[in-house]
């Protein structure tokens, strides 16, 4: 049985949808504010969320700092934005935060069961893909930018690097073909399948903030107009 963890202010909507969630089979916790959710989530009495459905716009703190805060924590946990505000800026805020998903209010329950039920669909078929062979444990980029895809774990000259797991698989997706350019179609075909929301500046965003967690290493991350992003391994 999913767990689902509803984070929103506005108590009556909190209520309908553990109703209706619970009347479809899900577990469901909700908490009316960022901070109660990540106290929750930070006790060792409750099994993480499978995903989250949270708002954006609420009281001291707002569903995209609850967000960052999570991933800063390295908890992928799988994220459903619900919002009244529907700006374009707004959403690409969202993915950039770590998001799964992106619901803009008012909506009917069809549609967050549908994308609830999407996204989880998506997260078990990715963590039930196959790992790789001990002969393909870990690929070496460079002296100092070393990936290791067993453990999904990056390094830079011996530091750890806290990556996403977009970010990381982006940078799994150039590293295994260095010097070969890839399009942001083919970079969202391969990170954000079946995700319609997302679009060019997802990835641009994506981009940069891996180029910003790689310091000097960002570098080899190239652009080439019309062709898209690569890993540059001839200066590496």
């Amino acid at each position: 049985m999913a767990r689902v963890l509803v984070v929103d202010d506005e108590q009556d909507l909190c209520e309908i949808l553990r109703f209706n969630l619970e009347s479809e089979g899900f577990e469901v916790l909700t908490c009316e504010g960022a901070e109660e959710a990540l106290t929750l989530m930070s006790e060792n009495t409750h099994r993480e969320p499978d995903l989250i459905l949270l708002d954006v716009m609420m009281g001291e703190m707002s569903g995209f700092e609850m967000a960052k805060k999570l991933r800063e924590q390295n908890i992928n946990t799988p994220i459903i934005f619900l919002t009244a505000r529907d700006d374009h800026d707004d959403q690409l805020t969202g993915f950039a935060c770590g998001a799964d998903d992106y619901i803009t209010k008012p909506f009917s329950f069809d549609t967050v069961l549908a994308r609830v039920k999407a996204v989880l669909k998506r997260t078990k078929s990715q963590s039930e893909s196959p790992q790789p062979s001990k002969s393909d444990n870990t690929t070496l980029c460079c002296s100092g930018l070393i990936i290791d895809t067993n453990h999904q774990t990056v390094t830079v000259q011996g530091a750890p690097v806290e990556l996403t797991r977009r970010e990381y698989l982006i940078l799994c997706l150039m590293a295994k073909s260095p010097n070969q350019y890839f399009s942001r179609e083919k970079i969202m075909a391969a990170v954000w399948p079946n995700n319609a929301l997302v679009n060019d500046r997802s990835v641009d965003v994506h981009i940069a903030r891996l180029r910003k967690k790689l310091g000097s290493y960002g570098r080899f991350i190239v652009n080439r107009t019309g062709f898209g992003y690569a890993l540059n391994s001839n200066n590496l």
